[in-house]
């Protein structure tokens, strides 16, 4: 069994290696560290902890597992596996972190076959994911026991049988490719771009932190593979990768990448506010129009922030549904110990029921929830214009129709601004703040002040499909369906585990298409092909063909995965 007085040695400390010897450290594991170059010796050693690090392999010696993590290339690796196995015949496991080359055959060229075994990682130092242990036939029972026994040490679980570190890799390629390539063009920051992916998404970590976790040089090397093996544009590596790269910006192993880390590899400098609420708009009366699931979500956050909210639908009876829908969830919360009875009763008396659009007439703030139609949105707003008091903060929910459209209905496209909420709205803490070219600063400042009222993040990007999360995901998630068009042996079970065991993404790709719905996703899809026209954008035919089914996931019982 593994104990933390036990030796580690690693060998090559890029990002990978740095990874797995901090790691190692933080646990209080003994750790002995070798790389080839001066460089990179000379780097490492200041960020390195307790660890003992050198170009010295000699120091190897005295450990109990080692682990390789050079150069992916065939000759490193057996060169390095050869020499440890000849230095350390007594180490209980040689462990190499290839991760496409064949383990049997590094294990017989290392002269220990019945010590190495295989460790493959999609993303290291990533929370919540997974690492795929790999024995042979040859393996002794005892080395794999110790490599399993080592994972938690690293912050690692081990991935089950049939999850497959280059699926998952190969998904979150692109993926990260496409986060810089729209921070590169200036649409959003990386610290709003991560906050949207791990708040909208539920991920454990933003692109730029797995990127940054990886290695910039290592993304930009596989992507580049990538697009030579496939041709396509959206596998190419963004130019920023390489300006970075040229910079010695290569991510956590140097200390800054998209962002910066101390010498135990923490983040620096994040998690700052933004913005002070301190001066900003007063906001005493919201209004929503719409009483669907998001209105509601909308009106039950405000409520509970001590905000008057005036709900208006299309008939009274569908707003004093809305409002009964609104107190049963609040009941609901209250059973569960959630919420006190009588700040479920105090919430509930705030929110008022009304058809006549009029009685939003001294709102500080009305938010638009209607159904995700051009020309009703474009109505609406066309109606609160004629009714709301000048200055009045006029929001749409849109999550990806245009913002400035919806403005273009009124006589003041400087009080009109996107708040992109995400469902259930009551729960999830994300809003992408939408600007258009003419969005005022008040109107900017009201909706911030408003979102930190209700202990939501905001993030801010302007006006174009897709905003940061539908524009990242929706390509990943297409990308999934296609990579399975296009292998006969890869199945969804095996995709989604990959992707949730490896990645430690709370769902893999095909069970979230059946959650979100293969009608919601396949028109998101074709909004934004029709916006930017790329092949990426261009829905699969699988997604077409189940949605033409009517196997649409969840809400019907049947899509990607059946009962």
């Amino acid at each position: 069994m593994v104990q933390q007085h036990m030796v580690v040695g690693i060998v090559g400390l890029g990002s990978l290696g740095q990874s797995l010897l901090r790691a190692l450290d933080a646990s209080g594991v003994r750790v002995i560290g070798v790389d080839s170059d001066p460089d990179v010796v000379a780097r490492v050693r200041p960020r390195a902890g307790t660890a003992d690090v050198s170009g010295e392999f000699g120091r190897l010696g005295g450990a109990d597992v080692v682990i390789e993590a050079v150069s992916r290339h065939t000759d490193a690796k057996e060169d390095v596996l050869r020499r440890l196995g000849a230095l350390r015949p007594g180490v209980t496991a040689l462990v190499t972190t290839a991760a496409s080359l064949s383990v049997p055959a590094l294990a017989i060229a290392s002269g220990r076959p019945e010590r190495l075994v295989g460790l493959r990682f999609a993303v290291p130092s990533s929370p919540r994911a997974g690492a795929q242990v790999v024995g042979t036939t040859m393996s002794a029972p005892e080395a794999v026991a110790a490599v399993e026994e080592l994972l938690p040490l690293l912050g690692h679980a081990v991935a089950p049988q049939g999850a497959d570190p280059a699926v998952a890799r190969e998904l979150l390629l692109p993926y990260l490719g496409r986060a810089v390539a729209l921070h590169e063009e200036g649409y959003a920051s990386c610290e709003d771009i991560d906050t949207a992916m791990r708040l909208g998404c539920g991920l454990p970590a933003g692109p730029f932190e797995m990127l940054d976790a990886i290695g910039v040089d290592t993304v930009h090397r596989e992507l580049d593979e990538l697009h030579r093996r496939t041709g396509l544009a959206h596998h190419r590596p963004p130019a920023l990768l390489e300006r970075m790269i040229a910079a010695g910006r290569l991510g956590r192993q140097s200390g800054r990448g998209f962002h910066t880390y101390d010498a135990s590899g923490r983040r620096t400098g994040s998690g700052a506010q933004r913005r002070s609420t301190g001066g900003d708009p007063a906001v005493g009366h919201v209004g929503i129009v719409g009483t669907g699931t998001m209105a509601r979500g909308i009106a039950q956050s405000l409520a509970l922030a001590g905000v008057g909210t005036t709900l208006v639908g299309r008939t009274l009876d569908r707003a004093e549904f809305a409002r009964a829908a609104i107190g049963s969830s609040l009941a609901r919360s209250v059973e569960r110990g959630r919420l006190d009875a009588d700040a479920a009763r105090t919430a509930l008396a705030r929110v008022h029921a009304d058809h006549e659009p009029s009685v939003l007439f001294d709102c500080d703030l009305v938010i638009e929830a209607v159904v995700e139609d051009l020309p009703v949105k474009r109505a609406v707003f066309e109606q609160l214009d004629k009714v709301c008091r000048p200055g009045a903060v006029l929001a749409t929910t849109t999550s990806s129709l245009s913002v400035a459209e919806c403005a273009a209905s009124t006589g003041r496209p400087e009080d009109v601004i996107g708040m992109h909420f995400f469902n259930p709205a009551q729960v999830m803490r994300l809003v992408e703040v939408v600007r258009t070219e003419a969005t005022g600063d008040t109107a900017h400042a009201t909706v911030h002040a408003v979102c930190a009222a209700l202990g939501k993040t905001a993030v801010d990007c302007t006006d174009r499909t897709g905003f940061i999360v539908n524009y990242l995901l929706f390509p990943y998630l297409n990308h999934a369906v296609q990579a399975l068009e296009g292998s006969p042996s890869l199945g969804v079970a095996e995709v989604d585990s990959s992707v949730e065991s490896l990645l430690g993404f709370p769902l893999g790709p095909f069970a979230l298409l059946d959650t979100v719905g293969l009608d919601v996703s396949l028109a998101i899809l074709r909004r934004l092909h029709e916006s930017f026209g790329t092949e990426d954008f261009a829905p699969s035919p699988a997604l077409v063909g189940l949605t033409a089914l009517g196997h649409l996931g969840r809400k019907t019982g049947r899509g990607f995965h059946t009962p």
